[in-house]
């Protein structure tokens, strides 16, 4: 074996499977790694809930045993980190939250496909209480910290998935985004975060369909391998990834979907939206700068967001644990119902399947948030509506997709002078997830070639 362990550990889903398939690698041998690389960084990043090293090390063995019986498959013997929003039977889905107390007694669906497909349930991962904010700190579990910068925050709510990738102690794991939260931890952390079509992977929708299923990984391919594994997509998005595609129709946009006044969006961001825009003009495709409206369809999803926030609470085992300013935030959606919910859901379908076509372009480019990763404990303190509004105000972004129902991916994009990583989103129509693939993949092998001859 050529590859240190460290290496090991992060050559990703797709380069592993290739290792076992070759003969060269046992799950068993790849496991004993990452459990140690997770050790390693655990006290530093505090991105765990749990570590299963028991459990871990039997599916390690059961899948050296299923690959020595013939089988095979792309993501067999490969370990994976869970977000603590999907049920892993006998421990608790402790969603950021004290108010979640009972054990589940079965594996959610996309956990069980998981553990159907081989892949080895390493670890559970830290979030903000009921996925609230775009950063991943809690009563329950503290700080989680960006290994990049253990000052700054991975993002949320899907930060201790990012902070483990990132740190290179695991090479994929799952991560939701209901607002942005695979998009804003990718782009704190330089990682690939796609948010697929709504509705196409299994564990979604929550907040009232607002969410889904997904992954974070450091190669466009190894996100790609994920979701064409779990999902329900017509094109297969690992053929799509390694493929530039035809020349589409780009949109670069910088308008923001805040409910108050957008931060100041830093030169650095713009830079590299800017620099992604002349990159892909270059590569063939039509760039246009547009500005996106966001007319009241857009907004509502407000409803959708705060209204799940109050179910969520609601539904917890003791609602009543939950931190003060949760408390807040769900008191601000108590007020709609079902029926604001519905319209909520229409606006957002009505929105999200003509705003492409009302600008005249396939694709969007815009950037994720207002700037690179901000310090841990930055909105400390604050109540629920300020947060909310200050949330927005910095990632005004990404929520507006989910409320689209349609694809987005943030892209790694250079940094700042001190390592923090910088990113672009890129957002396609809804059931366009392989062109959006296509074209993360182009851009992926632009970044690295650009990377090589400089």
């Amino acid at each position: 074996m050529s590859l240190d362990d460290a290496a090991l550990v992060a050559a990703g889903p797709t380069r592993l499977a290739e290792l076992m398939r070759a003969g060269e690698l046992t799950s068993r041998r790849l496991t004993e790694a990452t459990l140690a690389a997770i050790a390693a960084v655990e006290p530093t990043i505090n991105a765990t809930v749990a570590v299963l090293a028991d459990e871990a090390l039997e599916a390690a063995d059961d899948a050296d045993s299923r690959r020595a019986a013939g089988e095979e498959g792309p993501l067999l013997g490969v370990p994976v980190a869970v977000k603590d929003d999907l049920d892993v039977r006998g421990r608790v889905t402790g969603q950021g939250s004290r108010g979640a107390t009972t054990v589940a007694v079965a594996d959610s669906d996309l956990v069980a496909a998981m553990r159907a497909a081989g892949m080895v349930v390493v670890a559970k991962t830290t979030m903000p209480e009921l996925a609230i904010t775009g950063f991943t700190e809690s009563e329950l579990t503290g700080i989680t910290r960006n290994p990049h910068d253990l000052g700054r925050t991975p993002g949320g709510s899907s930060g201790g998935s990012a902070a483990l990738v990132a740190a290179g102690a695991v090479s994929f794991a799952t991560a939701s985004d209901g607002a942005g939260s695979i998009r804003i931890p990718a782009a704190c952390c330089g990682l690939v975060g796609f948010k697929p079509t709504q509705g196409t992977m299994p564990s979604s929708g929550g907040w009232h369909d607002l969410s889904t299923q997904g992954g974070l990984a450091a190669r466009v391919v190894d996100s790609a391998v994920f979701l064409d594994a779990f999902g329900a997509f017509a094109t297969s998005l690992v053929e799509a990834a390694s493929a530039d595609p035809a020349p589409v129709r780009i949109g670069v946009s910088f308008s923001a979907a805040a409910a108050t006044t957008a931060a100041p969006l830093d030169p650095r961001v713009r830079h590299q939206v800017e620099r992604a825009a002349t990159l892909l003009r270059d590569a063939g495709h039509a760039v246009t700068e547009v500005d996106i409206p966001y007319p009241v369809a857009a907004k509502a999803l407000t409803v959708r967001y705060l209204g799940g926030i109050a179910q969520d609470a609601a539904d917890l085992d003791d609602p009543q644990a939950v931190e003060a300013r949760t408390r807040s935030i769900a008191r601000l959606g108590r007020p709609f119902g079902r029926r604001a919910v519905a319209w909520s859901r229409r606006q957002g379908v009505t929105w999200g399947g003509s705003v492409h076509d009302a600008l005249d372009v396939d694709v969007l480019l815009t950037p994720v948030m207002s700037g690179p990763a901000i310090p841990v404990g930055h909105w400390k303190g604050r109540g629920g509506l300020s947060t909310v509004l200050a949330m927005g105000a910095f990632y005004p972004y990404t929520a507006q997709w989910n409320h689209a129902g349609v694809p987005a991916v943030s892209m790694p994009s250079g940094s700042t002078d001190d390592g923090l990583p910088l990113a672009i989103q890129l957002v396609a129509r809804r059931d366009d997830d392989a062109r959006l693939m296509a074209l993360a993949g182009q851009w992926e092998r632009m970044s690295m070639s650009r990377r090589q001859v400089s």
